[in-house]
C-alpha cells in the first residue's frame, strides 16, 4: 500500500482550502426585504431623499454622486421617472466601511522521531497541533431603500454586505459600485407602473 507523505498531504489540504475560498469569493452577499402591504403597482416615479444618508457632511462627493447616478440608472431602466417635485417613492442610499478581523484554525499532523529504547531505533510519531491564522480585511456595507413618500414608510430595502479593496484606482472603484448597485436592484421584482 503507498503512503502519502507528509508534506503531500499538506500541499493537498492547501489546495482544497484555496479551492474552497476561491469558490466563496464571488462577489458581495445581498439581501433584500419589502413591505408586503405595498403596491408597487402604482408606483412611477422617484426622487432622492433629503439629505441623503452617505452625504452626512452636507455635500455631495465623488462616491456619494457616482451612486447616485448608478441608483437613477437602474430606477430609470425599471420605468420609474425622476421628478422632485412629486415622487412617489424616495430613493435613500447608505454605505458605511467596517474593520474586521478574520481567525481560521486549521488541524494540522506532523511528525517527530524519538529513540524508541525497545526497538532500539528512531520511531517516527505524529503529533496533532492547530495552525491559526489572523488576517485583518475591511468590510463594506451598502443599503438602498425606496420609502413610500406619501405614508412616509419604507417599502423595499436591499443591502449589499462583501470585502472593500483597498486603495483602488478611481476607475476600478467606480465600476465595483456599479456592479453592487446593479447587484442590489437585480433582486427588485418591480416596474414602474406594472401590475
Amino acid at each position: 500500500m503507498a503512503r502519502i507523505r507528509p508534506s503531500s498531504l499538506r500541499w493537498l489540504l492547501a489546495a482544497l482550502l484555496a479551492g474552497l475560498l476561491a469558490a466563496c469569493a464571488t462577489g458581495p452577499r445581498i439581501s433584500t426585504d419589502a413591505d408586503p402591504r405595498a403596491d408597487f403597482s402604482a408606483y412611477r416615479t422617484f426622487a432622492f431623499y433629503s439629505p441623503l444618508a452617505i452625504e452626512r457632511e452636507g455635500y455631495a462627493s465623488l462616491v456619494s454622486g457616482r451612486m447616485k447616478a448608478a441608483a437613477r440608472a437602474e430606477m430609470e431602466a425599471r420605468g420609474y421617472r425622476y421628478s422632485e417635485s412629486d415622487p412617489d417613492l424616495w430613493l435613500n442610499i447608505n454605505a458605511y466601511m467596517e474593520q474586521r478581523t478574520d481567525v481560521r484554525s486549521i488541524p494540522d499532523v506532523d511528525y517527530a522521531y524519538y529513540y524508541s529504547y525497545r526497538y532500539r531505533g528512531y520511531v517516527a510519531m505524529p503529533y496533532w497541533r492547530d495552525r491559526t491564522t489572523v488576517r485583518r480585511y475591511t468590510e463594506g456595507t451598502m443599503n438602498i431603500d425606496l420609502v413610500d413618500a406619501e405614508r412616509k414608510a419604507l417599502v423595499w430595502e436591499g443591502i449589499a454586505v462583501g470585502r472593500v479593496a483597498r486603495n483602488q484606482d478611481p476607475l476600478k472603484r467606480d465600476e465595483a459600485i456599479d456592479a453592487t448597485i446593479r447587484d442590489i436592484f437585480m433582486q427588485y421584482p418591480h416596474r414602474a407602473g406594472a401590475r
